[in-house]
Parts: structure tokens; C-alpha cells; sequence
């Protein structure tokens, strides 16, 4: 089974994680990395939000804060793990990043 990672705020996800639930019949593996908390518009750190390594097939990035998101991208590309970011224009990692 290949093993989802999703990352998320506040509960952005919720509807794509039904859903990979419900269509993907059972075949895969999904953890979520939720992120509840109040984030002031720059962060200069992100090491307190994210964590220092990714053990997945897959990340998702649902993530609203900008430097969250790219911090994101840029830990999955030093570990060779794609990242799927709909929605998104990054500047920095090698995230995939189709319209919505």
C-alpha cells in the first residue's frame, strides 16, 4: 500500500482526505500532520511546525501558510519524496503544483 502524507490547517483537507477514503477503496495509507494553531504572517523558523524527516510515498500540502508550504518542499525534495500542492505557485522546492 503506498502511504499518504497530508498536511494541513485547521482542517483544509478534510473533504480530499474523504474522499481519497472513499474512492481509493482501500488502498492507501493515510496520516495527517495537523497544524491548529494561530501563525503570524512571516515565519522565519518553521522547525516547530514541521517535522525533520517525512517517512511517506506521497506528501500532500494543504498547508494556507506560505513559508510552511515551501519549508514543506524543500524537506520532500532532500528526501526525494514528491509533493503535491494544488492551488500553489512555490518558489522554492520542487513541489507539483496543478490548478484547482
Amino acid at each position: 500500500m503506498q502511504k499518504i502524507l497530508i498536511f494541513q490547517q485547521n482542517g483544509s483537507a478534510r473533504a480530499k482526505i474523504e474522499g481519497i477514503k472513499e474512492f481509493g477503496q482501500g488502498r492507501f495509507i493515510i496520516e495527517t500532520v495537523d497544524i491548529d494553531v494561530s501563525l503570524p504572517p512571516v515565519l522565519d523558523d518553521t522547525a516547530p511546525y514541521l517535522p525533520e524527516t517525512v517517512a511517506a510515498d506521497l506528501v500532500m500540502d494543504f498547508l494556507k501558510h506560505r513559508d510552511l508550504s515551501e519549508d514543506l518542499s524543500l524537506l520532500c525534495e532532500r528526501l526525494n519524496i514528491p509533493v503535491i500542492a494544488s492551488g500553489k505557485k512555490h518558489t522554492r522546492g520542487k513541489a507539483l503544483c496543478p490548478p484547482t
